[in-house]
């Protein structure tokens, strides 16, 4: 008996609604390398068989990649690792459910190898902090916490290399503190936010944490689901790495001639209260960063050979006037790092950091060599901070946004030798609200020092 026309299509429609049902969030593209890149995706329970197929968008022969993990679990965040792509080569992807394609789609593009062969790529790439999404029930009373989500919208218009994330990118609730289930819940709640969807596959998304998505306001080590909380990172993030020695998160990437170095200023960081001087001396007890990441920070610093050296941490690190946590809170650390810097003259450092809800652009000048800036993004959602107190009027701000979500572009042009950065401001609908540049030659230290 032949099935009508109408009753197939019925099936089909029914068929593929079925399998994007059992996509809860994505896809997200993780790092784009030269030859490989990395696609995250979360499925319902229910999946029973995931897949990614890709292929060149010009056309070939696709390949399909199946998800050889466990499945059925309440919380199913994936990840794909494709390898063997071309050089600077765009490529189409589909997520398959069950073996039917679910319509959720993508594209990537590779790296391009220019090393010894071009001058330095011109490139750009987002940054901001702290995104909150209400959700009333467990929200504090009052005026709501979260503001515009459409700026996702936005920023996923934008033509970049990535996306870097600063910290608290999803807010634990205090239902979700104590609660293994509760912090995976606040992941995949977040995750799957439908503003967000677009953003998610628009460009590769890289992310370090702080103390909002590591878990309750202001801790650090003494945090009893840390390692719990470690996991749940390591599957909602494709970062390249994830510490060492199954400790932390910090890692790094690499584009053009920028090298960033993404701390982790939460698993090893001494609790705020902890005194920064003792009968007298600083402390040498208080730590952010932490022995081991100290370690391996300093020996990425001196083995990088690029241009920019960008150091991105949650907190603020040079702000003199700062009534809020910063890296120079822990002054035998802070001070250890600002002389490795100067001792072995690493040029081209800057940081960039996120939390405190207000953008700003802090410069600290050492005499013998080159000012260190601190370029702060925030925030994405969460409630906006007003310049207030001694930071009213900071001497030491070149630039200053409060009271406005926004998000930041860094692009990098320029010939070799003659490098510039570019750090520009937008407001939620992609409104311009200030700039600020400054070449590699700024970034140098003194040929007689």
């Amino acid at each position: 008996m032949k099935i009508p026309r109408l009753l197939l299509a019925v099936i089909g429609i029914l068929c593929f609604k079925q399998s994007n049902a059992q996509v809860i969030a994505g896809p997200m593209l993780g790092p784009v390398e030269y030859r490989d890149a990395k696609i995250w995706v979360e499925v319902a329970p229910a999946t029973q068989k995931a897949a990614v197929v890709i292929s060149k968008k010009s056309g070939g022969k696709p390949v399909t990649i199946n998800y050889s993990g466990t499945l059925g679990k309440e919380f199913n965040p994936i990840q794909f690792t494709v390898g063997g792509l071309e050089l600077n080569t765009t490529y189409k992807y589909e997520i398959l459910i069950n073996g039917k394609p679910s319509g959720k789609v993508g594209e990537l593009t590779t790296k391009d190898l220019w090393q010894w062969r071009k001058p330095p790529p011109a490139f750009s790439f987002l940054t901001g902090s702290c995104a909150y999404f209400n959700q009333p029930e467990y929200d504090r009373p009052g005026k709501p916490y979260g503001g515009d989500s459409s700026i996702f919208e936005t920023m996923a218009k934008e033509k970049s290399a990535f996306m870097l994330w600063l910290g608290d990118e999803w807010y634990t609730r205090e239902v979700d503190y104590y609660s293994e289930w509760g912090l995976w819940y606040r992941a995949q709640r977040d995750r799957a936010m439908p503003i967000l969807q677009n953003f998610w596959k628009s460009m590769p998304q890289l992310a370090m944490w702080d103390d909002h998505d590591y878990g309750p306001n202001d801790i650090g080590k003494n945090y009893i689901l840390k390692d719990v909380s470690r996991d749940i990172w390591k599957k909602y993030w494709c970062n390249p790495s994830y510490g060492e020695n199954g400790q932390g998160t910090y890692t790094m990437t690499s584009y053009g001639d920028a090298d960033i170095f993404l701390t982790d200023d939460r698993w090893w960081r001494s609790a705020d209260r902890t005194p920064d001087s003792v009968d007298g001396k600083p402390n040498p007890a208080k730590e952010m960063l932490g022995k081991q990441q100290m370690e391996w920070l300093k020996n990425s610093l001196l083995y990088s050979g690029a241009t920019f050296k960008i150091i991105a941490m949650g907190s603020q690190v040079l702000n003199p006037v700062s009534p809020f946590d910063r890296w120079a809170n822990c002054p035998v650390e802070y001070q250890e790092i600002m002389d490795f810097i100067k001792e072995y003259k690493i040029n081209g450092v800057m940081f960039l950091t996120g939390d405190r809800h207000h953008s700003e652009i802090i410069k600290v000048d050492r005499p013998g060599t080159y000012s260190l800036y601190d370029i702060t993004v925030s925030p994405l959602t969460s409630g906006t901070h007003s310049f207030g107190g001694a930071e009213k009027n900071n001497p030491y701000r070149v630039l200053g946004i409060d009271q406005k979500q926004n998000y930041a572009r860094f692009s990098f042009s320029g010939n070799s030798g003659n490098r510039q950065l570019k750090v520009e401001f937008f407001g939620v609908k992609g409104d311009a609200l200030g700039n600020w540049t400054i070449s590699e030659k700024e970034l140098k230290t003194p040929a007689n020092k």
